[in-house]
């Protein structure tokens, strides 16, 4: 496999790692899985909530 073709299936953004407590996920995932979303769905739209709020962007 050449290294310029991809891998099917990957993400197009870069993987990032951050800290959360279990009792604030575990709430999180819940309350996504209600919405039928992703906790990455979620947390994506409260991060540009926050830039937009905090006038960021």
């Amino acid at each position: 496999m050449c290294n310029h073709c991809g891998v099917p299936n990957q993400p197009k953004t870069p993987l990032r790692a951050f800290r959360i407590p279990d009792e604030i996920y575990d709430v999180l995932k819940a309350k996504a899985a209600d919405e039928g979303r992703t906790v990455t769905d979620v947390v994506r739209e409260a991060l540009k909530e926050y830039i937009i709020r905090h006038n960021r962007v």
